[in-house]
């Protein structure tokens, strides 16, 4: 048993000397008709992040694609393959290629905006993945009409059902850990609106939130910002609490235009 560990090591160690390979891929849900608000965000932390450090990865879009990845603490995706390894969700994949590839956004910060970048990343995939499992699984309205219906899909009947029980059931059980699950939309809103502000002072007018170089924090919040304003739910209240925040607004539409023109928008889809 300890070999295998110790050799487990060896490869991580010879992998962090090795080129970006040209064929990772990133596996999610169908975007179209299958994925949900918090997957979305994740997902799209997850690609913005890799096209900043402009790591090529292929994108594949599979049905099972969450049933493929090792876990996570919160969505489980997106899901990374590097050669042999696979990661799950922003705060591993992020972690992996800075270790293995000596690849980091944060290169230009000093060692306490590193910390501070650190604190809002883990506040902000807090605050905003509960608010979004929150409006899908526990909004009786979003939950029966939009999101039932994409988590099911995919599936068969009757196997749509019980993978839809399934999902509730482990989305109520993280909400509950974190506080989340019995208290009332108002105090969700409170949090994602506090949240906001917060990001907004940070933000001021710089192009990103630490100057002129985009971070893993940028990454991160349009993920879950552009997911929050494009995904069409018939309770739209958290996309009216962030589109208060001009200035994240405009941030939004930065980083869109530079990282996600519409020719690699059509390109990722196909």
């Amino acid at each position: 048993m300890a070999s295998t560990i110790e050799n487990f090591y060896k490869k991580t160690a010879t992998a962090g000397m090795k080129d970006w390979p040209r064929d990772a891929v990133l596996y999610q849900p169908y975007e179209e008709e299958q994925i949900l608000l918090a997957e979305n965000a994740s997902c799209l932390a997850v690609r913005t992040y890799l096209k900043m450090l402009s790591l090529p990865v292929a994108l594949e879009q599979r049905a099972n694609s969450e049933f493929i990845s090792p876990g996570g603490k919160r969505t489980k995706l997106p899901v990374l393959r590097v050669e042999n390894f696979i990661y799950a969700e922003f705060d591993h994949i992020a972690t992996f290629v800075e270790a293995n590839f000596s690849k980091s956004l944060n290169e230009q910060l000093s060692a306490d905006e590193k910390d501070l970048m650190r604190s809002l990343i883990c506040l902000a995939e807090h605050i905003f993945t509960n608010a979004e499992q929150y409006i899908s699984w526990v909004d009786p309205e979003v939950r029966d009409t939009v999101t039932k219906k994409r988590n099911g899909c995919v599936f068969p009947f009757p196997l749509n059902y019980v993978q839809n029980w399934r999902k509730e059931a482990a989305v109520r059980r993280q909400l509950r850990m974190a506080d989340c699950l019995n208290v009332d939309l108002e105090k969700v809103i409170a949090n994602v609106d506090h949240l906001c502000q917060e990001l907004s002072d940070r933000l001021g007018n710089e192009q990103y939130f630490f100057g002129n170089s985009p971070t893993e924090l940028d990454a991160l919040v349009f993920g879950h910002l552009y997911s929050i304003f494009t995904m069409k739910l018939p309770n739209n209240v958290l996309a009216l609490t962030i589109n208060k925040y001009s200035n994240l607004n405009v941030f939004c539409q930065r980083i869109d235009r530079t990282y996600f023109s519409l020719k690699e928008k059509t390109k990722e889809k196909h």
